[in-house]
């Protein structure tokens, strides 16, 4: 399948990759399939999940602990059943990150801790888990 990102162009995606979240992402409920990319000599610490359904949609992911983050949350037994997970280790947990480029006087990266993005890596399955009961953003800023 080929899809053409708006980010990094035209992109050749095999089936076997496609991840389903099969409720969509808050916001976007249309856009069901997507697939992890990252570009070349990126080091793979920040990747790309783009929409299949909708070129132009895409989200830039990282690992919490590839930014020093310890994070843990539980999974109801629905979010298990529905994700399809059988076991812990096939828990892959990623949260949306961006810069704010339009405020300098808040530069750096912003990560949604709010709303984790959970995939059955197995499966290739996911889930969006809104998080109710945190009341702070966590902004981490590059110093020179």
């Amino acid at each position: 399948m080929k899809i053409d990102s708006p980010a990094l162009g035209a992109i050749e995606v095999s089936d076997d990759k496609i991840i389903e979240f099969p409720a969509g992402l808050p916001g976007f409920e249309n856009s069901r399939r997507f697939v992890l990319l990252h570009e070349e000599g990126g080091g793979g610490k920040v990747l790309l999940l783009q929409s299949v359904d909708d070129a132009s949609l895409a989200f830039s992911l990282t690992g919490p602990e590839q930014i020093g983050i310890t994070y843990e949350f539980p999974l109801t037994d629905e979010e298990v059943a529905f994700l399809r997970l059988a076991r812990p280790e096939d828990a892959a947990v990623a949260v949306i990150v961006r810069k704010n480029a339009d405020a300098p006087a808040e530069a750096g990266l912003h990560a949604n801790f709010m709303a984790p993005l959970v995939i059955n890596i197995r499966q290739h399955r996911g889930l969006q888990k809104v998080i109710d009961k945190l009341s702070y953003d966590i902004i981490l800023r590059v110093r020179g």
